[in-house]
């Protein structure tokens, strides 16, 4: 049976419009929101937000360290624990400023949804991302059938991804106008594209292949000489279903709508590397291993910098600590190439300092 506190509800809808009108935040943001307060609501049985106390906020602590993810049966991450606390902790200190709550909420007792400093050092500390390799993806590709149109398309999308660094949100939402296979450039409007933070992005094909190039320039072609689609047809789009004699749904070909969540996407990628006998990495992993190629290809600041704009970053420290972190191999690689003998000619470290300080 479906439980849930009327009062609750009124106030937790009142907190996501203002998260979302005041705050400016993401309807991502807000469902992380949502999960958060029904954990904790699950927890004290929905009772009233205004019973809330000392002791609730422990003994909720208490209750987390204890759950597991449905989907692996595993413990909890720390950094999970600390991103819902955070949330809850947010919710309670709007609530000590609503009129009808702010004399039933203490602020003190809103400290007490702190981890312990070890923890909270857990879940801040970062993990060696687990990102392909370019052969790794070139295998998968290749490996891809490419008979069907929706073989076709499903190869076109891996294949997309390695060549132009695009997140799995704006792949669901390009057209094909997006794509200029001519000058090897993806347009990116976010009144058109659903690109992250809603910034324009003109991204020039990254030099990953002319394998990856053919297989994106061919899909373009198909649609446009075969499918006859337009220049506002999306560029990768959902699979038509219709019924077999015995009434089950199966594939026929390809609809002129966008997939309307990246689900799809990632069930290509997970068909594609498994099929391959590779482990099965998603579609943000590619932009890992792009920025890794970085490492060994970009020459100059300069080289670095476009390269990061490429990703779609305004700033190049964020290509540096969000995704630049080096590979413990080649961490240890670099380290044993270095001589003792001192390097007189630092012009590019200087270069590269300067950059990043601009960045500031």
């Amino acid at each position: 049976m479906l439980k849930y506190n009327e009062q609750n509800e009124r106030i937790k809808r009142e907190y996501c419009i203002h998260q979302k009108e005041a705050d400016h935040k993401a309807e991502s943001t807000l469902d992380g929101i949502r999960k958060a307060l029904a954990r904790y609501e699950a927890y004290t049985d929905y009772k009233d937000f205004k019973t809330f106390n000392m002791n609730q906020a422990i003994g909720f602590k208490k209750h987390f360290t204890k759950c597991r993810t449905a989907r692996t049966d595993e413990p909890l991450s720390k950094a999970t624990m600390h991103s819902t606390l955070n949330i809850l902790k947010g919710f309670f200190k709007w609530l000590t400023l609503h009129p009808d709550y702010r004399t039933s909420i203490k602020a003190l007792d809103i400290g007490y949804l702190n981890l312990s400093d070890k923890d909270i050092n857990i879940a801040r500390s970062r993990k060696e991302p687990d990102y392909p390799t370019l052969e790794q993806i070139r295998t998968a590709v290749l490996a891809m059938p490419h008979t069907t149109e929706m073989q076709k398309r499903d190869r076109a999308v891996v294949a997309f991804t390695i060549l132009t660094g695009a997140r799995d949100s704006a792949t669901i939402s390009f057209r094909l106008k997006h794509l200029d296979t001519e000058k090897g450039i993806l347009k990116q409007y976010p009144d058109e594209v659903k690109t992250k933070f809603s910034k324009t992005i003109i991204t020039g094909f990254f030099p990953v292949g002319k394998d990856f190039k053919e297989i994106v320039v061919e899909w373009a072609r198909f649609l446009q000489a075969e499918k006859l689609y337009s220049p506002n047809d999306p560029l990768f789009q959902k699979t038509t279903l219709e019924h077999d004699e015995n009434h089950a749904f199966v594939p026929v070909g390809l609809s002129k709508e966008h997939w309307s969540n990246t689900t799809p996407v990632r069930q290509i990628f997970r068909q594609a590397f498994e099929a391959a006998g590779l482990p099965y990495f998603n579609p943000h992993s590619f932009r890992h291993t792009l920025v890794h190629l970085a490492e060994r290809y970009c020459k100059t600041p300069e080289d670095f910098k476009a390269w990061s704009q490429n990703l779609g970053h305004e700033n190049v420290l964020t290509t540096f600590t969000s995704y630049g972190t080096l590979s413990t191999h080649r961490q240890c690689e670099l380290v044993q190439g270095l001589s003792l003998e001192e390097n007189t000619d630092n012009r590019k470290l200087k270069e590269l300092l300067k950059l990043a300080a601009d960045s500031l």
